[in-house]
């Protein structure tokens, strides 16, 4: 495989490695006669599932003028931060990812700190100190995210003024830029995946961030969300899998439940700010989306009960549940034949979500769409090279396809399941006429 230019665009066979200048509207209107159809029907595939890395949220705080909170490490508060430090970076190239993040510090500190109370040493102690306000500075930078965003998202619904667009969604005028409104934005996203025919499955969304951006946006769009938990008050967490959905009875008819549209799936690979382990059960407890600092949700030692991915309340089988009920979820959604697995601002840092990826692929019926704004470190190019299997990948890489307010406008398919349009074109194709689709308002012969 060449080296990839700044862009990278490839549906299925079509070679186009080196896009140049891609945000003109001419090549826009070229390449979306490509991409949106593709895309369109790769949504409709029998199986379809959702990966969602940090690239997400920090694609929608950008839009909603804010930033999102990184994952850098913290050192200054750990004993042995030399040691510390050098085991982290360690873990991290071993698994392909470069520069070590939080993930990969809190990892070693817990490796650290079980490894000195098994030597008898007292320094453990400061070593689990260190992880309570490292935690603690982490779920507070997340929450911050949250408010962020939520606060921006309400400043543009109150203040700015508001028309229909042609297509008939939602549109904000905005006399100091014609920046996509960021609640538009991010559910048009997430309805371009689930507006899925009720005879498909349901699409199922991964992600391995610990915000709750998608449980917000899916509530602005009207989606259930169905997950592991099973309760009103505090959720708790359960491994059964039963296959749960919702149906309804239309009227006039007996005995013929039918599937209600508007249903997703979501599994949090690594955990979730609202997830806490107490009394024996992993819970999801009653967070508000962006909650001040200090929130009486959130134990004072967090590094014991909130369950974040690597997190340590581990005196028993917790060190592995119940993340290895969630990726027993996600390699069998994704590792099926007819599936197709989408991913968005995720880096291909994570070994154990890339070896599942790399198993899907062997599987010919199986389609992998990466959308993503760069190609850190090289990391989506490594994979690609390493697995082959060029047929079963698309790409859409660099700034231009990356952002999201320009893939929902020019490339994602229309947010809606349109059996009128269909059910036009069908009739016109069929009596011998020209056909003419319209999507948004835009013609496209």
């Amino acid at each position: 495989m060449k080296a990839w230019g700044t862009h990278v665009y490839r549906i299925g066979n079509e070679e186009n490695l080196d896009v140049q200048t891609p945000e003109e509207s001419k090549k826009i209107e070229l390449q979306k006669k490509q991409i949106e159809p593709w895309l369109a029907a790769v949504f409709q595939s029998e199986h379809l599932a959702l990966l969602l890395g940090s690239g997400f949220t920090k694609a929608v705080a950008y839009q909603a003028g804010t930033t999102a909170a990184d994952m850098a490490c913290d050192y200054s508060d750990f004993p042995l931060a030399d040691k510390l430090k050098d085991a982290a970076q360690s873990a991290a190239k071993t698994m392909g990812r470069g520069e070590a993040n939080i993930e990969d510090q809190i990892r070693a500190a817990n490796a650290l700190a079980q490894g000195l109370k098994i030597l008898g040493d007292k320094s453990h102690v400061a070593v689990t100190s260190a992880l309570d306000s490292l935690f603690k500075k982490f779920l507070n930078g997340i929450s911050t995210t949250e408010r962020n965003i939520k606060t921006a998202i309400e400043k543009d619904v109150a203040s700015e003024p508001v028309t229909t667009s042609p297509g008939g969604d939602r549109a904000v005028e905005n006399d100091d830029s014609e920046k996509l409104d960021s609640l538009v934005m991010l559910v048009s996203f997430l309805l371009s995946f689930s507006s899925r025919t009720a005879t498909r499955e349901r699409l199922h969304i991964f992600t391995t961030n610990y915000d709750r951006l998608i449980e917000y946006g899916a509530d602005l769009a009207g989606l259930h969300l169905l997950d592991r938990f099973v309760g009103c008050l505090e959720p708790i967490f359960r491994s059964s899998r039963l296959d749960i959905d919702m149906h309804y009875n239309p009227p006039g008819i007996r005995g013929e439940p039918r599937y209600l549209e508007g249903v997703v799936r979501l599994t949090k690979l690594h955990g979730s700010l609202d997830w806490v382990y107490r009394k024996g059960f992993v819970r999801k407890v009653g967070i508000p989306f962006g909650p001040q600092e200090g929130h009486p949700a959130i134990d004072d030692q967090p590094n014991s009960s909130v369950m974040i991915y690597p997190n340590a309340a581990k005196d028993r089988e917790t060190s592995e549940y119940p993340y290895v009920e969630l990726f027993r979820d996600y390699a069998a959604a994704v590792c099926r034949p007819n599936s197709v697995l989408v991913t968005y601002g995720y880096g291909f840092g994570d070994e154990h979500i890339n070896r599942t990826i790399a198993d899907m692929l062997t599987i010919p019926s199986t389609h992998l769409v990466i959308i993503s704004f760069g190609d850190e470190g090289g990391r989506i190019s490594s994979f690609c090279k390493q697995v082959g299997r060029k047929a079963q990948i698309s790409l859409l890489i660099g700034p231009h396809f990356g952002d999201m307010p320009t893939l929902v406008e020019n490339y994602l398919p229309k947010p809606a399941i349109d059996r009128i349009t269909i059910r036009q074109t069908d009739l016109l194709r069929n009596r011998g006429w020209e056909t003419t689709s319209h999507r948004g308002g835009e013609e496209e012969s």
